[in-house]
């Protein structure tokens, strides 16, 4: 549920599932015109030569001199926003239907930048090209190398425009992409030595260490990680996922669907009829927070309120697709430890 997109129903079977699962199963399609605004990369500190960089698919990227013309997945960008670099188009969820900015595009400028598609797969490559591209930068959600949300009947042709970056978020802990879009940021241009910057790694080291804190603290409390649509409940395994796993390393104490049940998604998560959501007992429960999946405040389901933690207020947030940069990711853990702080034993 964490993750639903991929080549097959797992990580974007997942998102697509529900939430965290996801966007949907398989991966999906493809989209004209003006360039637009955007101020593409930006940086005080620019360099100027040859520049290359081998992203986790072991590919390198390259370039004559510092790509400025940066187009990334929507919280790719955002994370690059948060170390001074502007992308100058993004595609994936940007703007909600009331015009106000996604969860996934973070502190972006969402009326400055170009959108060449406003939903997972979704990707206009007249208006991609139009920007003209110095670099593409997205995610990676399995071991073939599939890039997050470039369509793949299109792939070849928007691949031959400009060079790619993949980094990797499938089956390792949040550390890792974080320090890989922090060399990304440093490589186009960031000060990644800037106050700012230092600041938020700090408070992210610092969270963690709460968290480890709060979980050792109450070890018996159990942590669900649901997505909700209108006819499943998904509940997501924590392998695969770095944002699980990492909050698995750190003690904390969460419930496992069985693993016969996850193969059907790939190894991401359980679909669970609404009849049948009370399987798993569970003391705080995590909810995908991503637009295309239904928020608790708008689940009208009784099964679903009849739910011990649901009943004592015992639901939180779950960024199921973060925005990897320390400044994003430190609230992430300071609110899982706190819900783990308060939460009483009701599962």
């Amino acid at each position: 549920m964490p993750h639903a997109r991929l080549t097959t129903p797992s990580r974007r079977g997942i998102l697509a599932a529900g939430g965290a699962l996801g966007l949907t199963a398989a991966l999906a399609a493809c989209g004209s015109d003006s360039k637009d605004s955007g101020s593409g990369a930006k940086s005080g500190s620019a360099k100027s030569g040859p520049w290359s960089f081998k992203d986790d698919r072991g590919t390198t990227a390259k370039a004559d001199k510092v790509p400025a013309n940066v187009v990334a997945f929507t919280s790719v960008a955002a994370a690059l926003w948060d170390y001074g670099i502007e992308c100058k188009g993004v595609f994936g969820p940007t703007k909600t239907s009331t015009g106000k900015a996604d969860v996934q595009a973070g502190d972006i400028d969402v009326d400055k930048v170009t959108i060449i598609g406003n939903e997972w797969g979704r990707f206009n490559i007249e208006k991609y090209a139009s920007l003209a591209p110095d670099l593409l930068v997205t995610t990676v959600y399995d071991t073939a190398g599939t890039l997050w949300s470039v369509p793949l009947e299109s792939k070849d042709k928007i691949l031959k425009l400009a060079p790619a970056v993949g980094i990797s978020v499938y089956d390792r802990q949040m550390t890792q992409p974080l320090q890989r879009l922090l060399e990304l940021a440093e490589s186009l241009g960031a000060d990644v030595k800037a106050d700012k910057v230092v600041k938020a790694k700090q408070r992210f080291e610092a969270a963690a260490a709460r968290l480890r804190k709060a979980a050792k603290a109450h070890p018996d409390i159990r942590v669900l990680v649901g997505s909700a649509s209108q006819d499943i409940f998904y509940v997501s395994g924590t392998n695969l996922s770095a944002d699980l796993e990492y909050f698995k390393s750190l003690g904390v104490n969460f419930v496992e669907p069985s693993e016969k049940a996850k193969k059907a998604s790939g190894g991401w998560f359980e679909n669970l009829s609404w009849e049948n959501i009370d399987k798993y007992p569970a003391d705080v429960i995590m909810m995908d927070n991503r637009t295309a999946t239904i928020q608790p405040a708008d689940l009208d389901k009784a099964t679903w309120k009849k739910l011990p933690a649901v009943k004592a207020g015992q639901v939180i947030p779950r960024v199921t697709e973060p925005i990897y940069s320390y400044a994003k990711c430190a609230p992430i853990l300071e609110d899982l430890a706190e819900a783990i702080e308060k939460a009483k034993k009701v599962g």
